[in-house]
């Protein structure tokens, strides 16, 4: 009879901080990038233990957890303040702070004077700021500073207004080849990768191969070296609406409204508190107690 293999007991291996020349090895090995947003400590800790590359502190903050129509009105202060709830989560994970609205468009000093604020006071690894050539001077003073910078191509949230609401970018020859230059551009400035949001998977897997760093897409198809999704989105949680490129994994809403529901009827019926729920009190310091107060009446 075999003898059995001994069981391990010893911890798996801590697993490696995730730094952008992580991202770099990956392309080059062809190993798929995976990145998600997170806006709080538990959700943070929650994808550091799941093993998620990289987590993105989204402008999306602004629609999915504060409620708004758009990502325009988030601050910096509120960008900020759960950039240091992630990074209290997340030890392993590269963070990536996105930088809202009028935070890098006024001016090239105060784009780079806010992105440090990211890693300076909110834990931070890197920032991501929206679109191309026209932001080149600002990510090139940002990378010189030290401050290592992911670009956002394609569909920019930030510039809903003047794209004409949430529509795909890239689909004619003229706007893909646009796409195609601005990469170029955003590469030999500094960044480090690039997201590509609602491009045509074609145009997303050409530049993918045209420039040497990484590209993460959402709704630009298979072609990228990385994914990237809005983590409501994916747990189901955000029920206003859901883009075409979203896999859902869960529909934690319906659990949430199913879970308040039955809480609401065990309170009204009385199920809860039951006495496994409740404090107690010794018998002798309640006798003790109420001593006290017939004397005292």
């Amino acid at each position: 009879m075999s003898t059995p293999a001994p069981v391990s007991t010893s911890a798996p291996a801590a697993r490696k901080k995730v730094t952008t020349l992580t991202f770099r090895h990956k392309k080059e090995r062809r190993e798929p990038i995976t990145m998600l947003t997170a806006y709080d400590y538990p959700t943070a800790m929650a994808m550091d233990k799941a093993g998620v590359d990289s987590i993105l502190v989204g402008d999306s903050l602004a629609m999915v957890v504060l409620g708004y129509d758009n990502t325009l009105p988030v601050t910096m202060e509120e960008m900020l303040h759960h950039c240091r709830a992630v990074a209290r989560g997340a030890k392993t994970a590269l963070l990536v702070g996105d930088m809202p609205f009028m935070s890098y468009q006024v001016s090239v000093e105060k784009a780079t004077r806010n992105a440090g604020r990211f890693l300076q006071q909110g834990g931070m690894d890197a920032v991501k700021l929206e679109g191309g050539r026209e932001r080149a001077d600002a990510i090139r003073s940002i990378t010189r500073a030290g401050i290592p910078v992911m670009g956002h191509l394609g569909l920019t949230p930030q510039s809903v207004h003047q794209l004409g609401g949430f529509r795909a970018q890239g689909k004619t020859a003229i706007a893909a080849k646009r796409l195609v230059e601005d990469a170029m551009i955003l590469e030999e400035v500094g960044c480090f990768s690039i997201v590509l949001e609602s491009v045509p998977a074609r145009v997303a897997e050409l530049i993918s191969k045209r420039i040497s760093i990484p590209t993460i897409g959402i709704g630009a198809g298979a072609g990228c070296d990385g994914q990237v999704l809005v983590t409501h989105d994916l747990l189901g949680l955000f029920d206003r609406f859901t883009p075409k490129f979203v896999k859902k994994y869960a529909n934690f809403h319906l659990e949430m409204q199913r879970a308040f529901a039955d809480y609401i009827e065990d309170v009204e019926t009385k199920r809860f508190p039951a006495q496994e729920h409740t404090v107690e009190m010794d018998d002798t310091e309640w006798d003790s107690l109420l001593e006290e107060i017939d004397h005292r009446n």
